[in-house]
């Protein structure tokens, strides 16, 4: 049931969820599937999140899964998430959500998502993990809100709640929110935080994350932290803030889709023309972006000759480019002018194409002889079949002599902050004491210990939108169990 400021009235609820995301909208279906009157709160006009931009889904042991012989044990997932993380993360918390994880992607099949494939993010990816489904985020989003409507879910757009109010108990009693402008007070006996974490508050990401400054952009959806603030106010711990969900290199325009620019038979070089990391770790952005942010400026250049970039021409119309690091997807095909867009691409300042390496390296601000000595030197590699320095695979090198010669510019990005409260793996909000705040409880971005330090863990591919989705489920049959307690 979709609302609005003139039927607002006096609101009360069993269950308010802040947010109408992947979070707060799996947790209002979950409660309100217990019984629970439920109000959702949105801040924009329409539903979504950064759930709506992502593609895939986590789970482990789905029928998908065992349909296409894809073995994919929780009990291997959850070790391997421990030891990525070097146990800095709240093992209880894992487990539940890579236990749920199975049964949500039932519970979300039965709501009418189709789901009927399963890829892995890079080839040495030992458990593919990455579900996805018709209509990609948007379609979980969809189904999620077709459920609500059916379940008498009321849910408020333009809702931007100001404060958590809590009783003389310190149980939580509601929230002060405006809708559409309007002052309101909405009674409710436990509240869900789902807001998506700070991805757009730059105060925020200055303070928390050494690695961000203003030019690093994100296409993520620009989260401002309120519901993160609210519940500290309200007396709410925090844990992991300052993670961020970085990948790259990334271009910095557009250049024949998402990934020309980290194919692995490029090299990178830096500010000053060094080569910097074997390019093959660009099948995993998510950990090739830490060697970037170590660079002068964190800018970086992805360079090729004219017989590579041929070879790219060729692969990309066979539909045998790797795209976006997905080793299993059905790759892009059709005739790709690439060789116009790099034009186009050279006017906009952000590719030199040139026939000397004298005028690339003055384009990229580097001394000239000190990128001749990096190309001279990956060429002898590419000659002996070796690469001496950072061991990158020989089917991979190939040399660099055929004018012109192409740089591309590349930087990092982020695509969402992973931190913040924080919470225990029944998805209850802590105080600084380490006890619950009763009836107040959170997921997904907004949440902490979860996720490693600085370093998003892509061998559990599609996680961060799987954690979205089975925290708030969990939030939400938490919550609705709290408040059918007299």
């Amino acid at each position: 049931m979709n609302s609005n400021s003139k039927n607002v009235g006096d609101l009360q609820c069993d269950i308010l969820c802040i947010g109408a995301g992947g979070t707060g909208l799996a947790a209002a279906v979950a409660a309100a599937e217990k019984g629970a009157r439920v109000i959702v709160l949105e801040k924009r006009n329409s539903p979504g999140g950064n759930t709506a931009r992502a593609q895939g889904f986590f789970s482990a042991e789905s029928e998908t899964q065992k349909r296409l012989k894809i073995e994919a044990p929780k009990d291997t997932l959850f070790k391997q998430a421990m030891s990525y993380s070097h146990w800095k993360i709240n093992p209880r918390i894992i487990r539940a959500f890579i236990d749920k994880s199975t049964d949500t992607l039932k519970w979300l099949n039965k709501q009418g998502l189709e789901v009927n494939e399963v890829w892995s993010l890079f080839p040495d990816q030992a458990i593919p993990t990455m579900h996805f489904p018709v209509g990609g985020g948007e379609g979980i989003i969809k189904v999620l809100v077709n459920s609500c409507e059916k379940l008498g879910v009321r849910i408020f757009y333009n809702a931007s709640p100001q404060k958590i109010l809590t009783a003389g108990n310190g149980k939580v009693s509601g929230v002060q929110a405006k809708i559409e402008g309007k002052e309101v007070q909405i009674a409710a006996r436990s509240i869900v935080i789902g807001t998506g974490g700070y991805g757009g508050n730059k105060e925020l990401l200055k303070k928390y994350c050494p690695s961000y400054t203003e030019d690093i952009l994100s296409p993520g959806c620009p989260n401002m932290g309120e519901g993160i603030s609210m519940a500290v106010e309200a007396g709410a711990d925090t844990e992991g803030l300052g993670t961020l969900m970085w990948l790259g290199p990334v271009y910095e325009g557009y250049a024949h889709g998402p990934g020309v620019w980290k194919d692995p038979v490029m090299i990178w070089v830096n500010k000053k023309g060094e080569r910097f990391a074997d390019e093959t770790a660009g099948f995993n952005h998510f950990e090739s972006v830490h060697a970037v942010l170590r660079q002068p400026g964190k800018v970086t250049f992805s360079i090729f000759d004219e017989t590579i970039k041929k070879n790219i021409i060729e692969r990309i119309e066979k539909g045998t480019l790797r795209f976006r690091g997905l080793s299993n997807r059905p790759n892009m095909t059709g005739k790709a002018d690439f060789a116009e867009e790099l034009r186009l691409e050279t006017e906009k300042g952000k590719v030199k194409i040139a026939d000397s390496w004298d005028a690339i390296a003055k384009w990229m601000g580097a001394e000239s002889r000190v990128l001749k000595a990096t190309i001279d030197e990956y060429n002898s590699y590419c000659d002996k079949g070796r690469d001496d320095v950072f061991l990158k695979d020989p089917k991979f090198l190939y040399p660099l002599r055929s004018p012109p010669f192409y740089a591309m510019r590349c930087r990092p990005i982020f695509l969402a902050s992973l931190g913040g409260i924080k919470i225990n793996h029944h998805m209850e909000v802590l105080d600084h004491a380490g006890n619950t705040i009763p009836g107040l409880y959170a997921g997904g971005n907004d949440t902490g210990g979860w996720e490693p330090e600085n370093c998003y863990n892509a061998f559990l591919s599609s996680h961060a939108m799987g954690f979205a989705i089975n925290s708030g489920r969990i939030a939400g049959e938490n919550a609705a169990q709290y408040v059918s307690q007299p």
